[in-house]
């Protein structure tokens, strides 16, 4: 039996976005939200490894949830472009078979994480985009949502600024902002996943397409080497094909999960993006690595204590 698929210890990482999440900026009110919401979410997850549940399973679960809080720019809350709509993308792996389903600018689905498994289960293909992928969940019967759901006032609010300025925004440019939210999980079985969601960049061209539900980019799982969620400047980490490159790190270079990670930064930074990830490797052990002043995460293994943080040089 190969190290990646031993049975061990279960293990959980969840992040909300990196930015400009500065302590002392952020108010008192959304650090305690934030943080509960982050806890929420690993316990919730921990609970199903520790019972036996799939990593993919529980990826999936964890990013709904997180969809579901409109906290976070995905799903519920997320980003408007420049039409005032909402174009959500996501992406789900599953690193015992490296099978993946992904989608890209579909509008009306409540959770994309949920749409993005049953284009994995489905088989036939990775990536469903646009009205094609729209249509796939009706036929699927994915849960609709519309305008009332997804979109809250603090985003319009947002884009009337980002408008008005002439500026095209992350999440994670704005003081306190947060972005993209993901799930890396390891189960009883040795078996890694991933998943990640986001809503995008505020005033964003329609059709723009980042980094989420690219495999090899922003989201990877490979029992053999790692589980991988992305975020930040979505065209950065593609031009970098950052999760790719952190595989091939440790499979081809030799490096730890650490020194992969800041590597793959490094080739981001160079092109003039910045973010961060959450990482875990086939034991189960955790990485989270950015080159932002803060990203919400948190991660959590069994017989240790759940690590949350906000700020750099915490959780």
């Amino acid at each position: 039996m190969s190290p990646s698929s031993e049975p061990g210890d279960v293990a959980l990482a969840i992040h909300g976005g990196a930015g400009r999440i500065v302590r002392g900026q952020v108010p008192a009110a959304r650090d305690a939200e934030l943080r509960s919401a982050v806890a929420r979410v690993l316990s919730a997850g921990m609970t199903a490894l520790a019972s036996g549940a799939r990593a993919l399973d529980v990826v999936q679960d964890a990013v709904a949830a997180l969809e579901d809080d409109p906290l976070f720019n995905a799903g519920r809350g997320s980003a408007l472009t420049s039409e005032g709509s909402v174009e959500l993308d996501a992406a789900l792996m599953d690193g015992a078979t490296r099978s993946a389903g992904a989608v890209a600018c579909v509008r009306g689905v409540r959770n994309p994480i949920v749409l993005a498994r049953r284009v994995l289960d489905d088989g036939r293909h990775v990536l469903l985009a646009g009205e094609g992928a729209a249509r796939f969940a009706r036929e699927c019967g994915v849960e609709a949502a519309g305008d009332a759901w997804l979109i809250t006032e603090e985003r319009r609010a947002e884009l009337a600024s980002a408008r008005a300025s002439g500026r095209v925004s992350l999440d994670r440019d704005e003081p306190g902002g947060l972005g993209t939210v993901g799930a890396v999980a390891r189960d009883v079985g040795g078996h890694l996943a991933a998943g990640t969601s986001t809503g995008g960049m505020t005033n964003q061209q329609p059709g723009r397409v980042g980094d989420s539900p690219v495999v090899g980019a922003g989201t990877w799982a490979d029992d053999g080497s790692c589980a991988i969620s992305a975020t930040g400047h979505g065209e950065a980490f593609l031009r970098a094909a950052f999760a790719h490159e952190v595989d091939a790190a440790l499979r081809l270079g030799g490096l730890t999960l650490r020194a992969a990670c800041d590597h793959a930064l490094v080739r981001v930074a160079a092109l003039e993006g910045s973010g961060g990830c959450i990482a875990l490797g086939p034991r189960g052990d955790a990485v989270v690595a950015f080159n932002t002043a803060g990203m919400v995460r948190g991660h959590a293994a069994a017989g240790r204590a759940p690590r949350i943080g906000l700020y750099a040089g915490e959780g």
